[in-house]
């Protein structure tokens, strides 16, 4: 979900130089292909950013989040069961997991952006038009119901259900700290 969001913030921005430009192969519905893309993303959207790094460090097993204990009971389930070698694969897994996704944070959080706001979009306005429930039952018959309103690409953003649940699943992640427990 968080990187749906980053993605769909992405629709605004272009690169500022013309060497970070490339072709993508699906760049309409899938702006993030590339690892170089997030680069600096925590100056285009810090809250976004934080709940990404939470995950990923819930997912690298950093000792006060929920994957780390995740990790632990089933480390020393194995342990206990005498699978010590298959213990040894999943710590050595899980070290070089925690070198990547560590990479990913270090892109988001220790560089700079290489995007600008769209310029062909400063200027524009968009129009919407609120239709009430009531005007699908009526079958058109008052075409004057409709609202018109006017608004700017930099007002649309994303759902609050969206952001809610973003913001919740982050929650319980660093609420965990708190509250362990088995």
């Amino acid at each position: 979900m968080i990187l749906v969001t980053m993605g769909f913030s992405f629709y605004l921005y272009v690169y500022k130089e013309k060497e970070y430009q490339e072709e993508l192969i699906d760049k309409n519905n899938s702006p993030i292909q590339l690892i170089n893309q997030i680069k600096g993303y925590f100056y285009i959207n810090p809250f976004i950013a934080i709940s990404f790094a939470i995950t990923f460090f819930s997912f690298v097993g950093v000792p006060p989040m929920i994957g780390f204990f995740a990790k632990q009971m089933i480390l020393s389930a194995a342990l206990d069961s005498g699978y010590i070698f298959m213990a040894l694969v999943a710590i050595l897994t899980s070290v070089i997991g925690a070198g990547y996704y560590l990479n990913l944070i270090k892109q988001i959080f220790f560089y700079k952006d290489n995007y600008k706001i769209n310029p062909s979009i400063k200027n524009l306005n968009l129009i919407g038009y609120i239709i009430p429930a009531s005007f699908y039952e009526e079958t058109h018959k008052d075409s004057n119901r409709e609202k018109l309103i006017h608004f700017k690409p930099e007002n649309i953003t994303v759902s609050s259900s969206f952001s809610s649940s973003i913001s919740v699943l982050t929650l319980l992640l660093a609420l965990f700290i708190y509250i362990p427990g088995e």
